[in-house]
């Protein structure tokens, strides 16, 4: 890491506080506010990273100077904006105050008057009563956030602090796995990191002549943000923080769902423990993949639409989901599917609010939840939850304009949304058309992922093998099971189950997953506690949400319509699961808002079958516990104990732990390489072939990158490199590929995956 670079890292984290005291919401009621300026904030800084990456590789200043003037700039913004904000808010209170003592001594009663009053404390004023929440000033009002947490923790219950101390204890194991794991992902070391290399190398963003096309084909949106990372360190040992920030965004946008759906401190305990136990979540934490990544952005804008159920949107909300809309499309497009529904959700919405005008607000400012009684009453006041809910709304009355005016609004902020997004992914889509006639890429990208066939017997058959490898367990004889239940009612309805226009590539259904690797993990226990959740949510969402039962309902459907989307659009495939994170995320506070209720039921007094399955919900959640102390534990490609242990295996052992036989074999070729001198390299290699470790191994001692160059070109309009041209050649996968490309007379070396090829010596 570069002494200069160091600071750079902080500029991000730093931002994002400073952005949190600017975007703190100003509307009264708003459920879980500092969790909302969280997440515009992450939000802001998302798109504000992104635009820098698209900026500076334009103007081909992809480079360390440029990066630290723009994060320098933007820092200084933010704190401008921090300071505004808080002097803002000062002057409101104070002005609030000065009202308030006016109207106090307006309103004291005449002292002949209180003098003629009997009882012994006649003559005395009565004392006046403290001033609302509102009104005394924003420095008496903003209590620390130590000091927050300390009444937290003691105003919570044993099993509230149990929750809480779980998920912390696994974020910050998971915060010491990222940062002492190198980045081991068997896509990274074949795309993810390789174009992050080829963009500080050339420059720019232009695309190359390469073999692998995902490296130029998939969304790029993660990848910029780890972009940012690498021109500051230098290197990738900070790459894995990316993820473990999106975990964090992931368990704040999810747990104020729960709140806006109606849900206290309890119900949100139980949907950050849910979803920070689920395996899938805790292992790509710690990694270099993108569909955590994928997963916050969704959640930010879930939890952003929901606010527009309630009330009029702002531009700062239509603003926020055009950029949430955007990261998502940039990161990974599946996640639109999930966006897609929330948006006409919202959009639905206000439309109706067009006609019955906002729900009213029952609550103060700092609500964060609903009110309890009895043994579940930390949580706070359940009318602020937004959403909607039972609350009669009288209609605008007869000839009013502001129907019309709010119709007009909600056509021009989806029109608003629909813009910012296209300035955030428009950019990268437009290269693609430019390079292959299509914003989807080549038809070899557009056949492999989405589903061929839409006929209703193939689009079942989908379904039932994404549920078969989302819920596997470790139970064999029960795969077995369903496996064989699924192909024998397949072939029943006349269905292929391995048709290759519902399959990915040459894939065979059915694949083990319960395993606890990054690409493939199930999640039985948070999917069936979710499926659950989101039964009783639309069946009966008044029993675990009286208030917020119509939200509830109206989420659940959006959650479904998502997954069936999901089904319906995208082919089965083994690591088919992590490609479901976001949807898992959105369903968890359906588990967690039933949960509470369960347990809330047990609490009152109720007995019988409730009380079996609450007790059966604890073991459940015990066992939820194991799987993520496990996951972190255990998991694969990156442990803490065991063979593999971040602690006991070397750096360049821990990024080829997917492949340990090829580690000695890429140094092997490097130091051939290295030993000539050779600065111009020719790479050969196939679609799904580690390239990452060329750019390790082969940079200069001062970490200046190599000049790495493809003999092999899947862009009809970017031509290969010629071979003549290049010092040296380094191969992996096919030695016949390898001797293909290599001029006459030079020297082919191959040792099992890895090969080279040098000039003859002069």
């Amino acid at each position: 890491m570069s002494a200069v670079g160091y600071p750079l890292v902080l500029a991000p984290v730093a931002a994002i506080g400073l952005l949190a005291v600017a975007l703190r919401p100003v509307v009264p009621g708003t459920v879980a506010r500092r969790r909302l300026a969280l997440l515009r904030a992450a939000v802001v800084t998302g798109a504000f990273a992104v635009l820098t990456v698209e900026l500076m590789g334009a103007l081909r200043l992809l480079t360390l100077p440029a990066f630290a003037a723009a994060w320098l700039s933007f820092l200084a913004a933010a704190v401008t904006a921090a300071g505004w904000r808080r002097r803002r808010d000062a002057a409101r209170g104070t002005a609030r105050a000065a009202t308030h003592r006016a109207v106090e001594v307006v309103a004291a009663p005449e002292p002949a008057l209180v003098g003629a009053a009997a009882g012994p404390a006649a003559g005395t004023p009565p004392p006046a009563l403290p001033p609302p929440a509102a009104a005394r000033p924003v420095a008496a009002r903003r209590a620390g956030w130590s000091t927050r947490l300390a009444h937290a923790w003691r105003t919570a219950g044993r099993g509230e602090r149990l929750l809480a101390g779980t998920v912390g204890g696994l974020l910050l194991v998971e915060l010491l796995i990222a940062l002492l794991a190198e980045p081991n992902n068997f896509d990274s070391q074949t795309y993810h990191l390789p174009k992050v290399e080829h963009w500080v190398a050339r420059g720019g963003l232009d695309f190359w002549p390469t073999a692998i096309h995902r490296q130029v084909t998939i969304p790029p949106g993660a990848e910029y943000l780890l972009l940012h990372l690498r021109l500051f360190t230098g290197g990738d040992a900070l790459h894995n923080l990316v993820q473990w920030a999106a975990g964090v965004g992931v368990l704040l946008a999810a747990t104020r769902i729960t709140a806006q759906l109606g849900g206290g401190r309890r119900a949100q305990l139980l949907t950050a423990f849910v979803l920070a136990t689920t395996p899938m979540v805790a292992l790509q934490a710690t990694s270099t993949q993108t569909d955590l990544v994928c997963a916050a952005w969704v959640a930010c804008a879930a939890t952003v639409a929901l606010d527009g159920l309630r009330r009029p949107a702002g531009v700062g909300a239509m603003l926020a989901l055009g950029a949430a809309t955007g990261l998502t499309a940039l990161t990974k497009t599946s996640g639109l599917v999930a966006v897609g529904p929330l948006l006409l959700l919202w959009g639905l919405a206000q439309l109706r609010l067009a006609r019955t005008g906002p729900a009213p607000d029952r609550t103060g400012p700092d609500r964060t939840g609903p009110a309890r009684t009895g043994p579940d009453r930390a949580g706070p006041d359940r009318a602020a939850a937004l959403g909607g809910g039972t609350d009669a709304v009288d209609p605008a009355p007869a000839g009013d304009s502001r129907p019309r005016r709010q119709v007009r609004r909600t056509v021009a902020g989806s029109a608003l949304i629909l813009l910012v997004a296209t300035v955030v992914v428009g950019p990268f889509l437009a290269r693609v058309t430019a390079e292959f006639g299509h914003p989807l890429g080549p038809p070899r990208l557009r056949e492999s992922i989405p589903m061929e066939r839409h006929d209703p017997p193939s689009l079942v058959v989908n379904a039932l093998r994404i549920a078969h490898t989302a819920f596997d367990t470790p139970l064999a004889p029960l795969r077995r099971a369903g496996a064989e239940a699924i192909i024998g009612g397949a072939r029943l309805i006349g269905v292929d189950p391995q048709d290759r226009a519902t399959t990915f590539g040459r894939e065979r259904f059915p694949e083990p997953s319960w395993y606890p690797d990054e690409d493939r993990v199930a999640f039985p226990l948070a999917g069936a506690l979710a499926a659950i959740g989101a039964a009783i949510a639309l069946a009966r969402p008044g029993r675990i949400s009286p208030t917020q039962a119509g939200p509830l309902r109206a989420y659940a459907v959006v959650v479904v319509a998502a997954l069936l989307l999901h089904t319906a659009m995208i082919k089965w495939q083994p690591w088919g699961n992590r490609l479901l994170l976001y949807a898992l995320t959105l369903a968890v506070p359906l588990a967690g808002l039933w949960l509470d209720a369960l347990f809330r039921r047990r609490a009152g007094g109720t007995a019988g079958r409730r009380s079996v399955a609450a007790g059966l919900a604890v073991s459940v959640l015990a066992t939820c516990a194991l799987a993520g102390v496990l996951a972190v534990s255990y998991g694969f490609p990156r442990r803490l104990v065991g063979a593999g242990s971040v602690f006991t295996t070397s750096e360049w052992d821990t990024r080829f732990l997917r492949r340990p036989q090829w580690a000695e074999e890429f140094r092997w070729a490097a130091d051939a390489v290295r030993a000539t001198d050779a600065r111009r390299i020719g790479l050969v290699q196939q679609n799904d072939n580690w390239e990452y470790p060329w750019w390790l191994l082969l940079r200069d001692a001062d970490g200046r990158p190599p000049e790495l160059v493809a003999l092999q070109s899947v862009l009809p309009g970017r031509p290969p490199a010629d071979p003549a041209s290049v010092d040296a050649v380094v191969c992996t996968g096919s030695r016949p590929a390898c001797t293909a490309l290599v001029p006459a007379g030079w020297r082919v070396q191959f040792r099992g995956y890895v090969g080279y090829a040098l000039p003859p010596e002069r």
